[in-house]
């Protein structure tokens, strides 16, 4: 009897429960809605802390306390590049869009909306590579993993004493994954997509000067100069550390590099295509792939040409005319070049304080702080510091870069300076705008204080980022205390050497252009020496669609701005339009332009 009327009892509670949600649908919705967003938010960051975790580096460039999110158990190794497996990509782009597909849209959160556009788009992204994975290509002298691998070491954070001993695992492993890529190669060769004899040489050349002087290897001196700095460690254990850096660099890491080379010298030769993408089967479309992957770009080839042709056109429009009522300003920009007139062009800027030549790029940066004020949303409070690049690794980096922050401390902000490169004057000023106050720092920053899903952090979205330091360079040259025609002249002047380059990137990857073709095409601009021209091709061959993430994202934010202003006409603010830019975040332009005109 007793079990009797607990199931009565039961049934009861189970009608009223039903009865109270058929009769207040709004309550249900909302309660729908809510594990809606939940579920997606919990899938997301699942995705997030597995990728983040399954790579050594990725991990500690993210996260600098990766165990307050639940990460105590992670690769501390580089991972072992596994051709045999990258077919299996398909499937897992495949799963992960199936699940996002799980997620009504119109049960999420904005936020969650434009999470699952981006990420969806990046399953379908993904799954248009197929299987043309033998095109992909992990090697080049510049941008490739073998000379990137280095710096990234170099500029691994000590923190605390489990820093050291991860970063000594990751060393080991160099050797393991080097031979994986190798492996990789092999197949390429096979496969008859293999680099050209002119790329394997660069590349060993690079490697060799890696390699050139073991005894005094710059991550040796680099390493010894961090673990001097870790205050818990005693002098014993800071002398056997370094001890153990150097065995491994020596028996490990330095003889990989050297099997690299070896390795790619016994491919040489298998390599048939010495040009661009198009020139290799299923090379035009695996272009296209890279425009949308890498540079966020969706339109097609012939769009983007057309678009850069017309910038090209009413860049040159603009710079006749200016010439025309000035034309004593050629003569400026050529001394400019030469370095021979920066006094002026920053004598208003030094307030009188300190002679022009004497200004540091951290008086730049707060100048720039104070100066991007008329145009974009004020800065988030931030610590940042200007570092220089050590010098024994000079002649291998940029001439300025700024290092990200790990997500979960924002800090520390670092903007490098190569002393190699000589910055100064109008140039050092326009690359501390590129690098920081309004570009990459002031950008990342604004972004990460909305607090974003994890996840946003770690999609490569370099059409975007590039695309929005490079847009803000002309503001930066308008910074500059004179003569505002000689300003635009300046950024125009840069904006057609990009745009040039770019045109040269579709021409070579994607409509088959030669050496021979490519170098009239560059003497039609005035570039007539051999030697550059070979240069500039080679580099195009070997890092196909780099200049548009910075060229065509800088017109597709150009692009979007005119076609606000249009739309609204007087009551159009430019900051606003600018905070709406870095509130939605790192995307494909796509998804950003359907937010913009959904919000703004």
């Amino acid at each position: 009897m007793h079990l009797i009327k607990k199931h009565q009892k039961k049934l009861l509670f189970f009608l009223l429960l039903l009865s109270f949600a058929l009769l207040s649908p709004p309550l249900f919705s909302s309660w729908k809605t809510y594990s809606t967003n939940k579920n997606f938010e919990k899938y997301t960051e699942k995705w997030f802390l597995s990728e983040v975790s399954s790579n050594a580096l990725n991990l500690h460039y993210t996260l600098a306390h990766p165990e307050k999110t639940g990460i105590t158990e992670y690769s501390k190794t580089l991972g072992c590049f596994d051709p045999s497996q990258i077919s299996s990509r398909t499937l897992l782009w495949e799963n992960r869009k199936s699940q996002l597909e799980q997620f009504p849209s119109h049960l999420l959160s904005e936020e969650n909306q434009l999470t699952k556009d981006i990420l969806c788009l990046t399953c379908d992204t993904e799954l248009l590579s197929g299987n043309q994975y033998f095109l992909d290509e992990y090697l080049s002298p510049s941008l490739g993993t073998q000379a990137q691998l280095p710096i990234l070491l170099a500029e691994y954070t000590f923190r605390k004493e489990q820093d050291v001993q991860d970063y000594l695992k990751i060393l080991s492993s160099v050797d393991t994954y080097f031979e994986s890529i190798l492996t990789f190669e092999q197949l390429k060769s096979k496969n008859g997509t293999f680099m050209s004899d002119t790329t394997v040489d660069r590349i060993a050349e690079q490697c060799s000067a890696f390699t050139a002087n073991p005894e005094n290897n710059y991550l040796d001196t680099v390493f010894c100069e961090k673990i001097s700095q870790l205050s818990q460690l005693s002098s014993a254990k800071k002398e056997a550390y370094k001890k153990l850096h150097t065995k491994i660099l020596k028996s490990q890491v330095l003889p990989s590099y050297q099997s690299l080379i070896d390795g790619l010298y016994l491919l040489k030769g298998t390599g048939k295509n010495p040009g661009g993408l198009s020139g290799l089967p299923g090379g035009k479309e695996y272009y296209e792939y890279l425009l949308k992957s890498s540079c966020g770009l969706y339109e097609s080839v012939s769009d983007i040409q057309t678009r850069l042709l017309n910038q090209l056109q009413t860049d040159m429009e603009e710079c006749d005319a200016i010439l025309r009522k000035k034309p004593a300003l050629i003569y400026r920009i050529t001394e400019k070049k030469s370095g021979a007139d920066t006094s002026e062009t920053f004598q208003a800027l030094s307030d009188n304080t300190s002679s022009p030549s004497q200004m540091s790029p951290e008086k730049i940066l707060q100048m720039l702080e104070k100066k991007i004020l008329s145009d974009f949303p004020a800065p988030p409070d931030t610590s940042y510091e200007v570092k220089y690049v050590h010098k024994d690794l000079e002649a291998y980096l940029s001439p300025a870069f700024y290092l990200t922050p790990p997500v979960d401390t924002l800090s520390p902000n670092a903007i490098y300076i190569n002393r190699f490169a000589a910055l100064e004057g109008t140039e050092l000023f326009t690359t501390l705008a590129h690098e920081g106050f309004p570009g990459h720092l002031y950008q990342t920053i604004s972004f990460a204080r909305t607090n974003p899903p994890s996840i946003r952090h770690l999609l490569n979205m370099s059409g975007y980022v590039e695309g929005w330091a490079t847009y803000t360079e002309p503001y930066a040259y308008s910074y500059i205390d004179q003569d505002p025609d000689l300003s635009r002249l300046e950024w125009l002047n840069r904006s057609l050497n990009l745009c040039i380059l770019s045109l040269l990137d579709t021409g070579i990857h994607y409509d088959g252009w030669n050496l021979e073709k490519a170098s009239r095409f560059l003497s039609g601009f005035g570039i007539t020496d051999s030697a550059t021209q070979q240069e500039i091709y080679q580099v195009i061959v070997e890092d196909p669609a780099n200049y548009l993430k910075y060229y065509m994202g800088y017109l597709h934010f150009l692009d979007l701005r005119e076609s606000c202003k249009k739309e609204m006409g007087e009551e159009f603010d430019i900051k606003t339009f600018h905070k709406k830019i870095l509130e939605i975040g790192p995307c494909q332009f796509p998804v950003l332009e359907k937010y913009m005109k959904k919000n703004f």
